[in-house]
């Protein structure tokens, strides 16, 4: 196919490029052009912000696409500013995400407000816009109203976990690995026992690339995850064995954990995500996640942040009882 890729420089959108160009399809990236990560693949690149992509209708027109990829549409403008520059009749797909779950608002409040596994048909935030006011650049984010403008388009939405591999800019490691680089023998941790469902982000993007090839996921809204939710704890167990740590994991009462160990406390909703109706329409299973978590791992700590937090002295105060 001749697809259309809108935000393919940059984690899921790079590993959505990579495994489109390596299963034969043609491609031009839309993006800003504000930055060229090394190691991009050889390829067209249409440098536009979204807001101005309806002045490069020529452009599009003339790539003559099958398929568009919509990797980064935050809010109902971000949808519908990009619909408008497409042609009428090509396939289309956004990435979403899981968060658009009432069980997502339920974590914030200390709920438990709905039963589990979550499938698609689960009941989804009464409220929007989630991160209004805490995410600052995420006051009119909204992946219900993104869905909402893509599915009036018959196309396929696909609902993302959290996601984690190469080249992820959140570091959603770094909260394990920033301990071990600092030679840190002993990490805070509460009861760890949350579930939560994850993701590859090159299994992410394999699900991507059967979605977009299979007419049946025309309309259709999909979860993609692993097969099975694991715990927070054995997450954390997997990067210290994928790092090849012997550091110890010192339970402290909740209260006393660093700010960037919540995670391992404990969470009256657990969030696990069913991605069954993937598994049925496209075949895709999630492949197995501990030699995923070891590449990703692996990855990280060859290409630490620019500018990793040096502070432990809330591990030293959450320690110290502990003693």
């Amino acid at each position: 196919m001749r697809t259309l890729v809108l935000g393919g420089t940059r984690f899921i959108g790079r590993a959505i490029v990579d495994e489109l160009l390596a299963n034969g399809h043609e491609l031009l990236i839309v993006h800003r052009g504000t930055t060229e990560p090394a190691g991009l693949p050889e390829l067209a690149h249409l440098h536009s912000d979204r807001s101005d992509l309806e002045r490069h209708r020529a452009r599009v027109a003339a790539f003559r696409p099958d398929a568009f990829v919509d990797c980064r549409a935050l809010s109902r403008a971000d949808a519908a500013t990009a619909i408008a520059a497409l042609p009428k009749e090509i396939r289309l797909l956004v990435l979403s995400s899981v968060d658009v779950y009432r069980a997502f608002a339920a974590l914030d409040a200390g709920l438990e407000t709905d039963p589990l596994p979550l499938d698609e048909s689960s009941p989804v935030r009464a409220e929007r816009f989630p991160y209004r006011g805490k995410i600052p650049g995420y006051d009119d984010y909204e992946k219900l109203d993104v869905e909402d403008e893509y599915l009036s388009r018959e196309a396929t939405v696909i609902r993302l976990p959290m996601v984690y591999g190469e080249h992820d800019y959140q570091t959603r490691e770094e909260f394990v690995l920033r301990r071990l680089r600092a030679g840190r023998a002993r990490i805070p941790v509460g009861p760890s026992t949350w579930l939560e469902s994850r993701g590859y982000v090159g299994e992410m993007a394999r699900g991507v690339r059967l979605a977009l090839e299979s007419e049946r996921a025309a309309g259709e809204v999909l979860n993609l995850c692993e097969a099975r939710a694991w715990s927070v704890g054995w997450w954390i167990r997997q990067i210290l064995g994928a790092a090849g740590s012997d550091a110890e994991l010192a339970r402290v009462p909740d209260e006393l954990l660093p700010e960037d160990m919540e995670l391992t406390k404990n969470w009256a909703q657990h969030f696990v995500i069913d991605p069954a109706k993937a598994r049925e329409l496209l075949g895709w299973i999630h492949a197995n996640p501990s030699p995923c978590i070891e590449r990703s791992v692996r990855w990280h700590l060859a290409n630490p942040p620019d500018e990793p937090d040096p502070d432990f002295s809330a591990d030293d105060r959450a320690l110290e009882p502990a003693r």
